[in-house]
């Protein structure tokens, strides 16, 4: 039987709140510090974050143990956990001389609208397509690729519980232990791909890994639909659709306040 995290919220004391860190809160430390390690950029991070646990309240109704607290999702799930797996990944990046991921970098955005182009476009020859996907000069672009990171993000993490809860496996499972590490091993490679892909604007074709990670987050959101038809069939589509409409707001959001902070603040102090 899963443990019951959303109940008596009222009751706030050391013992409580104690309790409520076991091998999950655990699990939240290092899942984010390697995710630091991949992303290499605290707002893109912060920003996903956030997003999680909005993504836990928009789909709380299918998945139980999604329900939690007030100060169990933002104390100590986004500022404790997350936000010291954060910290340490990026500690860990900086020892390591890690190069560090400029996803919003002012050099790189100019005020040019970009024209969004049909994605099957890139299959075909350069000298067919002179105009790029996702064009990493064009601020519209960029913004659309950070909004796209963040929804498949969040989808693949999806997977992971709906996955879980429509087999009925526990988290200690082999398979579910196996996947995980399966999916970070594809995923390493796969995000320095897509930062290539749409920072510099001499990659014309995206990773080989990024569209083996994408065709795997499609067919486990494939086998979860197919196979929890009775599940989804609960679904509140209000939610989902107010869910997928702050993931675009937050990711544009995360972008600008970037491009905002790099300019009042980096660049004077430079």
């Amino acid at each position: 039987m899963q443990k019951e995290y959303a109940v008596n919220c009222s009751d706030i004391t050391f013992a409580r709140v104690w309790s409520h860190v076991d091998v999950f809160a655990w699990g939240h430390f290092l899942g984010w510090a390697f995710k630091a390690i991949l992303f290499r950029h605290a707002g893109l991070l912060w920003a996903i974050s956030i997003m999680w646990e909005i993504t836990e309240i928009a789909f709380a109704h299918l998945l139980p143990n999604f329900k939690e607290c007030w100060w169990d999702s933002l104390i100590l799930d986004v500022l404790i956990c997350n936000g010291l797996g954060i910290w340490c990944g990026l500690k860990i990046c900086k020892a390591l001389e890690m190069r560090e991921y400029k996803w919003v970098s002012i050099r790189d955005i100019s005020s040019t609208t970009g024209k969004i182009k049909r994605a099957i476009l890139q299959f075909t020859p350069v000298q067919w397509t002179p105009v790029r996907w996702l064009d990493p000069t064009s601020t519209y672009m960029r913004f659309f690729a950070l909004s796209q990171l963040v929804v498949f993000w969040q989808i693949s993490e999806l997977n992971t519980f709906f996955l879980k809860h429509i087999f009925e496996m526990p988290p200690s499972h082999p398979l579910v232990i196996a996947r995980l590490c399966l999916v970070g091993v594809i995923v390493a490679p796969s995000v320095r791909q897509y930062y290539t892909y749409v920072t510099d604007p001499y990659c014309k074709r995206v990773g080989t890994q990024c569209w083996v990670y994408g065709a795997i987050m499609v067919t486990e959101s494939m086998l979860c639909i197919k196979n929890g038809k009775e599940l989804f069939g609960q679904a509140q589509v209000c939610n989902v659709i107010v869910w997928l409409v702050i993931q675009i707001l937050v990711s544009i959001g995360c972008v600008y306040g970037v491009v905002l902070y790099h300019r009042y603040f980096e660049v004077r102090t430079a």
